[in-house]
C-alpha cells in the first residue's frame, strides 16, 4: 500500500474537491449567482493550488511515489474536465456555451490522446514523458480561462458583463496551448506508437 505522505494526500483532496466544486454549478441550492460564481472559484483556485503545492514538496522533499505519478497526473484531468463540464451545466454560463463546448472537447481530445500516448512510450519504449514546457503552460492557460469564465460577469464593466471579451480571449489562448502543446508530445514522441 502506497505510503500517504502529505503530497499524496494533497492529490486525494484535489480529488474530492472537484465533486464539491460542480455541486455549487450544477444541484441548485437557491444561492445567487454572484455566490455560486465565488464559492465555485474559490473551491477551483484552491483545488488548482494543490495541483501546483504536491509536486513541488514531493520533488524538494524525495515523496515521490508510484501512487503520486499514477494519481497526480489522473487527478490533474479530472479536476479540468469536471470543471469545464460545471461551466457547460451551469445556466449562467449558457451565453457561451457554444464555443465553450468545442474548446472544452479539443482540451479532453487533448488530454486523452497524450495520456495514450505516455502509456504507449512507457510499455514500448521504457520511457516515462516528463511534462515538458508547453505542457505546463497550457495547464495555466486552463486554469487562467476557467476562473475568469467563472469571475469576469461580476466586473462591472460592459466588455465584461455582456460581451465577455476576457473569457473569449482566455478560451482562445487555453485552445491553441492545448493544440500547440498536443503536438509538441506527438511530434518529440510520436516515434513510439510505430512501435505498437
Amino acid at each position: 500500500m502506497a505510503k500517504m505522505n502529505l503530497p499524496n494526500k494533497l492529490t486525494i483532496l484535489r480529488v474530492c474537491m472537484i465533486p464539491l466544486f460542480m455541486i455549487f454549478l450544477c444541484v441548485p441550492m437557491g444561492l445567487s449567482d454572484t455566490v455560486v460564481r465565488i464559492a465555485a472559484a474559490v473551491i477551483f483556485a484552491l483545488t488548482s493550488l494543490t495541483d501546483m503545492l504536491d509536486g513541488k514538496i514531493a520533488r524538494k522533499y524525495n515523496l515521490i511515489t508510484d501512487f503520486g505519478k499514477l494519481m497526480d497526473p489522473l487527478a490533474d484531468k479530472c479536476m479540468v474536465f469536471g470543471a469545464m463540464l460545471g461551466i457547460l451545466v451551469y445556466d449562467g454560463c449558457a451565453s457561451l456555451r457554444p464555443v465553450f463546448v468545442w474548446a472544452a472537447l479539443i482540451v479532453m481530445a487533448r488530454e486523452l490522446a497524450v495520456t495514450s500516448l505516455r502509456l504507449i512510450a512507457a510499455s514500448a519504449g521504457g520511457e516515462v514523458i516528463a511534462a515538458a514546457w508547453l505542457g505546463k503552460v497550457k495547464t495555466v492557460t486552463q486554469i487562467l480561462a476557467i476562473l475568469v469564465i467563472l469571475l469576469e460577469p461580476l466586473i462591472p464593466l460592459t466588455v465584461c458583463t455582456e460581451y465577455h471579451v476576457l473569457s473569449y480571449v482566455t478560451i482562445a489562448a487555453m485552445t491553441v496551448m492545448t493544440v500547440w502543446s498536443g503536438v509538441d508530445y506527438f511530434r518529440v514522441y510520436g516515434k513510439y506508437i510505430k512501435t505498437v
